[in-house]
């Protein structure tokens, strides 16, 4: 088929449960595939790493005029990006201390037993309504300091804001766009009138130490507060509900791998590792160059849109030895499954800890269990992507 048509069908909802082939057309087309809607789609490992570290990509959708406000940090180019990030890191604790996500291992751990409890052999669960999704959901509660009662309204609009920020052909946004932005805008409101309620009084999290900040040169504008809360919280939970989900998936498909973590947990934090390359919860990212650029032969124009396929780089043969096979104990495991350079995933040392905790925790039931669908009906969004739910039988 035509190379140009690979971001539409990879981006097409029946590509889902395996995008896989056609991330392997892509990395024979390329490495640089110009699409039929004038944007770029880079397949592999190589390019996609050097990219990310090029000081001319932009994350920034101002680069091409795409949005007025100002992005989280997560979109946005040094210095603004690293003075966010650095502000946004402070309450995690100093380098010196134990820092916060280390200190909420014991409490991950007491979460992923309460949610085992209904687990019980000859049932039929769902590893995302029952486990996946409210696992990360109340750790970034508690970190943030948002009443866990309160998760039906950023439900909502966290569907709105990942469904606006998906990777699609460009003239097929507009929609998603506008109730991208009515999300983000109610969502900081939320969040800024909750940490507003702290200050004077604040409380053990992220938001009373926010907006109780003593010294005036390290404090967040009300409009940064608001960007950079909406964005901990969603990519707090969105992405590690995919990884749980994605992980469950894969190891239920290799029984053979699930009867060897069995036997040799300490083997756990590579196998997360080795999901993050084999079924990563981020398919793409996207970057506008500075500059006219030229990536391995092919000149990409100032200000054209370039689509990173991360999960593509990750399969690369010339990168990784029999890229389609999990191992969990594969050697030299440096994936993409968080990006890297500068906007290297800010929420991986937490996702890590939650996967490690909830894969660890259902190994014993796992065991036994079955697919009810093979595959699972997915979620719509192509760049953060998996189950919207996965059916087993214990």
């Amino acid at each position: 088929m035509d190379s140009a048509t690979l971001l539409a069908r990879i981006t097409d909802y029946a590509s889902r449960p395996n995008p896989y082939p056609l991330y392997a057309e892509l990395r024979e087309a390329g490495p640089v595939v110009q699409q039929a809607d004038g944007s770029y789609l880079i397949g592999t490992y190589h390019e996609i790493a050097a990219l990310l570290h090029d000081p001319r990509m932009s994350a920034d959708p101002r680069t091409r005029g795409e949005v007025a406000h100002k992005p989280p940090f997560l979109r946005l180019d040094d210095p603004e990006h690293h003075r966010l990030r650095t502000l946004a890191m402070r309450p995690f604790g100093p380098p010196h201390s134990p820092r916060r996500v280390d200190s909420m291992r014991g409490e991950i751990d007491r979460i992923t037993r309460e949610l085992l409890q209904s687990f019980e052999a000859g049932r039929q669960i769902d590893i995302v309504d029952d486990f996946a999704y409210p696992l990360p959901v109340t750790v970034i509660c508690r970190l943030l300091g948002v009443p866990r009662e309160d998760e039906p309204l950023f439900r909502a609009w966290s569907d709105a804001l990942v469904a606006a920020a998906d990777v699609r052909p460009e003239d097929d946004s507009a929609e998603e766009d506008k109730a991208g932005d009515q999300a983000r805008m109610e969502m900081g409101g939320y969040l800024v009138n909750l940490a507003e309620q702290r200050r004077g009084d604040p409380g053990d999290d992220m938001l009373s130490a926010f907006v109780n900040e003593p010294d005036p040169a390290l404090r967040l504008t009300q409009e940064e507060l608001a960007e950079t809360a909406v964005l901990l919280l969603i990519a707090g939970h969105e992405t590690t509900v995919n990884l749980i989900t994605n992980g469950s998936l894969t190891l239920l498909r290799h029984p053979e791998q699930l009867d060897r973590l069995r036997r040799e947990p300490e083997l756990l934090p590579r196998a997360v590792e080795e999901l993050l390359r084999y079924e990563p919860p981020v398919h793409m990212r996207g970057r506008v160059p500075h500059a006219d650029i030229d990536v391995a032969g092919t000149e990409i124009p100032q200000h054209a849109s370039v689509i990173l396929a991360l999960a593509s780089g990750n399969r690369d043969p010339m990168r990784f030895d029999e890229p389609d096979r999990f191992d969990p104990a594969r050697p030299d495991n440096q994936h993409l499954g968080f990006g890297s350079g500068i906007h290297l995933c800010y929420g991986g040392p937490l996702a890590r800890i939650e996967a490690q905790a909830a894969l660890g925790a259902l190994l014993p039931h796992l065991g036994g269990a079955s697919l009810v669908e093979d595959p699972p009906p997915y979620r719509q969004n192509a760049m953060l992507r998996g189950p919207r739910h996965l059916p087993i039988q214990l």
